[in-house]
């Protein structure tokens, strides 16, 4: 199952960036995690098919309504073999 892993750069602390992923990634179908990082942006996991994840990195640019998304990375990553998409705990 495809995998990628996403690093959200910008103002996505605090403006309920994560919970806005949960619902969009569940939307499409994808399962994986997203949790904040310590040096203040997101970290996001996604496996699912091949346009789910195109669709899911294009919806990551624009986040929350409050967020204000500068970058966003992405990784190939391997499978975690999730069972849905959770928000997990800050590292």
């Amino acid at each position: 199952m495809p995998t990628k892993r996403f690093k959200i750069n910008g103002r996505v602390q605090g403006v309920f960036f994560r919970k806005f992923t949960q619902a969009k990634a569940q939307d499409l179908g994808l399962r994986g995690a997203v949790r904040n990082l310590s040096d203040g942006s997101v970290e996001a996991w996604a496996e699912g098919d091949l346009d789910s994840l195109k669709a899911f990195e294009e919806w990551l640019w624009q986040g929350s309504p409050q967020s204000q998304v500068s970058e966003v990375d992405v990784y190939t990553s391997e499978s975690q073999d999730w069972t849905d998409f959770k928000i997990i705990a800050s590292a």
